[in-house]
């Protein structure tokens, strides 16, 4: 792999991010740390503690995932939608670099913008509610795999999406209410039996719960069962751009 293009998109891609800083990385801040202060006043009044975690804390690992999913899709959407609205999409595919190059480039800094996103607002949590990371391997293992398991699924996005409004259409409609629906705010053993079977239909309380027994060794399913579903995701994922490539579907405008 040649290492070259590889670097000169990513940097684009992070030059852009540096451009549109308010919109990037202030604004998902700003957004994150107000759900945090409304559910953990409003909510956190109400429920006290969480499997022996106070409330505040409780929810920090859902609102760093719920930022995560929906910002690996956002950026990686744009990212390669963009060349495509432009025209200049023309000029990576005739240009000597690879498909995985490609991938490697715009995937990699969708990913690295929302794990630097994932990190501030853990740093900024920490002003509001005392935190623990049980397992720092497992959390910055949770926190890479799901950032770029999403931005891949948002490079998927970008290639199906054939105008603005169908960027939005999967964050909005799909992952942001998988999302709260996932057990990002409350624990799955407080709903009844019937909707706790539902609820693990939803493939996200997986990631949420996965993450969060990094943090506090509480989980709503096994370690085991949360690492399964974030691979199969990737796996998935990786298997859709393999055939996008291959049969060159939507690749240009």
């Amino acid at each position: 792999m040649n290492l070259y293009p590889v670097r000169a998109i990513y940097m684009a891609e992070m030059a852009r991010t540096r451009r549109t800083l308010l919109q990037s990385v202030v604004s998902p801040v700003i957004s994150t740390s107000l759900y945090f202060v409304v559910f953990g006043a409003a909510i956190g009044s109400r429920i006290t503690e969480i499997g022996g975690v106070s409330y505040g804390a409780f929810i920090v690992p859902g609102l760093i995932m719920l930022m995560l999913l929906t910002q690996s899709v956002s950026n990686a959407s744009f990212g390669i939608f963009f060349p495509k609205f432009s025209g200049s999409i023309y000029e990576i595919l005739s240009a000597p670099i690879s498909y995985l190059e490609i991938v490697v480039g715009y995937v990699g800094a969708a990913a690295s913008k929302s794990i630097l996103l994932g990190l501030i607002i853990l740093g900024t949590s920490s002003f509001f509610v005392p935190l623990q990371i049980a397992h720092p391997f497992w959390m910055l293992t949770f926190l890479v795999l799901t950032a770029v398991t999403f931005s891949l699924l948002g490079f998927i996005i970008g290639i199906w999406a054939d105008g603005f409004d169908k960027l939005q259409l999967v964050p909005l409609l799909v992952i942001t209410p998988l999302t709260f629906l996932g057990g990002s705010f409350y624990s799955i053993d407080m709903l009844p039996p019937f909707w706790q079977s539902v609820t693990l239909a939803n493939p996200v309380v997986y990631l949420v719960s996965g993450f969060r027994w990094s943090f506090y060794g509480i989980s709503d399913v096994s370690l085991g069962a949360s690492v399964a579903m974030i691979l199969l995701f990737l796996a998935a994922s990786l298997a859709t751009i393999a055939w996008i490539f291959r049969t060159g579907y939507r690749l240009k405008p």
